[in-house]
């Protein structure tokens, strides 16, 4: 029997309730009984919508009109925040962006996971949600004589100019428009995406929140830079806390924004900034936190959830340049890292060595390969910390951490779907959550971080 054909079709008008927000943030409401995905609208809204895509179960519609305004709705601060695709919510208040988030952990949990009996807390906002990020990265593009930078529009690489994003650190902001005005006075070509010609092709802008230190990195399509001497000059004069000065070639094809080679241009390497009592090193490679302030939040909730008293092994699964690891090493007798990119294990083991910690090690390799390797070999630690990627946890690595038999496993998750379906697998094996702590990192964005801990709940030699 053919199933029924949705009851829209593209370009039409349609009129219906806004019922809840997405994981992206658009609104979702209900129209004869079909889901439809209306960016900008906000739950408890009545909208009227212009039908753009239709699939089998759902469909996306533009905004057209507002019928009944939810008290929620703000007046966004930026003025391209209906085009650049950076910010989702900023058009919602934000104690309601909170609990929205908030929904978003409880709807995973009960939904993805069937764990409708965890709590979720409310979410750790941040006091002042603006001018938080310390890292910029922008495309570059232009044509008849004009060059632009900026973010793309939300699916499209259409840029985007601005002059102040109000996420950004301001320093982020001043140093990307002195970097227009200075490939702009030297005639440096940007680069065409379709022909794949011209020169820069991105700046990314680093800034240390506590070091007040900048990184500009320019990336190019090739290993030439034309007025390399003047652009260097000009930056040092007008860029004030300039601390490294870095090339990196992009040679190839690809939406990967940085190349496999970098050159310095002028001063350091690395610029240095910290969380807590750490001071990390960071490159442009580097996988370091974009919101300094929140990610201390987030790192003590993981400190308080560890619970570490001075004597315990701890592993640090996905442990990037080793923030986590180190932020606990002071109460840990032994810390273990792994993790997949080998210049991010270097960096870890150079952050140890900077902050002299040398009951820290970090092993390259893939976490999924090297945990149940560490399982096999009698490692017993007595917390684990996973913090995955947006995908979560591979069974392989959930299967050796309940092997190795510790007493906490604390879960960092930038993703409440994967996080949901991963403690319904952990609780198969008899490890359990009661609470979960969401914490906003991304203010403004649809993007939402938890940390919770599950303890083992059945004895230590079951089998999995």
């Amino acid at each position: 029997m053919p199933k029924p054909k949705p009851p829209v079709q593209p370009g039409e008008r349609i009129t219906l309730p806004i019922t809840g927000q997405s994981h992206t943030g658009d609104g979702v409401g209900k129209y004869k009984g079909f889901t439809v995905f209306v960016p900008l609208a906000i739950a408890g809204e009545q909208v009227a919508a212009r039908v753009s895509r239709v699939k089998k179960t759902y469909a996306h519609a533009r905004l057209e009109e507002v019928i009944q305004v939810s008290p929620h709705r703000v007046d966004p601060l930026c003025p391209v925040f209906a085009q650049c695709g950076g910010c989702q919510l900023q058009h919602i208040a934000y104690p309601a962006q909170l609990e929205s988030k908030r929904r978003q952990v409880v709807d995973a949990f009960a939904r993805i996971g069937g764990l409708e009996e965890v709590t979720i807390l409310p979410v750790l906002g941040m006091e002042e949600p603006w001018s938080y990020r310390n890292k910029a990265q922008v495309p570059v593009g232009g044509g008849k004589g004009k060059v632009e930078a900026g973010f793309y529009a939300a699916g499209s690489h259409q840029i985007i100019p601005f002059d102040r994003c109000l996420i950004q650190q301001p320093e982020n902001d001043r140093t990307i428009q002195q970097v227009k005005e200075w490939i702009r006075e030297l005639d440096i070509p940007p680069y065409d995406e379709k022909k794949h010609r011209g020169c820069l092709r991105h700046v990314m802008v680093r800034t240390g929140i506590h070091t007040q230190e900048v990184m500009v990195v320019l990336v190019t399509n090739g290993p030439e830079l034309p007025h390399r001497k003047q652009l260097v000059a000009g930056l040092r004069e007008r860029v004030p806390g300039l601390t490294s000065l870095i090339q990196n070639i992009q040679p190839h094809r690809t939406n990967v924004v940085l190349g496999k080679e970098s050159r310095v241009l002028w001063g350091e390497p690395v610029i240095h900034d910290r969380i807590g009592h750490v001071r990390f090193a960071i490159s442009p490679h580097s996988f370091f936190q974009v919101n300094p302030v929140q990610t201390e939040v987030l790192y003590e909730q993981v400190r308080r959830m560890a619970a570490l008293t001075g004597e315990e092994i701890v592993i640090d699964a996905y442990c990037g340049i080793g923030t986590i690891g180190l932020y606990l090493a002071k109460e840990a007798a032994r810390v273990l890292g792994v993790e997949s990119i080998p210049q991010a294990v270097e960096d870890a083991r150079h952050n140890a060595e900077l902050n002299g910690i040398a009951h820290a090690s970090f092993e390259a390799g893939s976490a999924e390969e090297v945990m149940p390797r560490w399982a096999r070999e009698g490692i017993r630690p007595d917390v684990i910390i996973v913090d995955p990627p947006r995908k979560g946890c591979a069974p392989e690595l959930l299967d050796a951490a309940v092997r190795m038999s510790p007493d906490r496993l604390v879960y960092v998750s930038c993703n409440p779907a994967t996080l949901a379906r991963d403690a319904a697998y952990l609780k198969e094996r008899g490890y359990t959550n009661r609470q979960v702590q969401p914490v906003d990192m991304f203010p403004h964005t649809s993007h939402v971080e938890c940390v919770t801990v599950f303890r083992r709940e059945w004895g230590e030699n079951r089998e999995v």
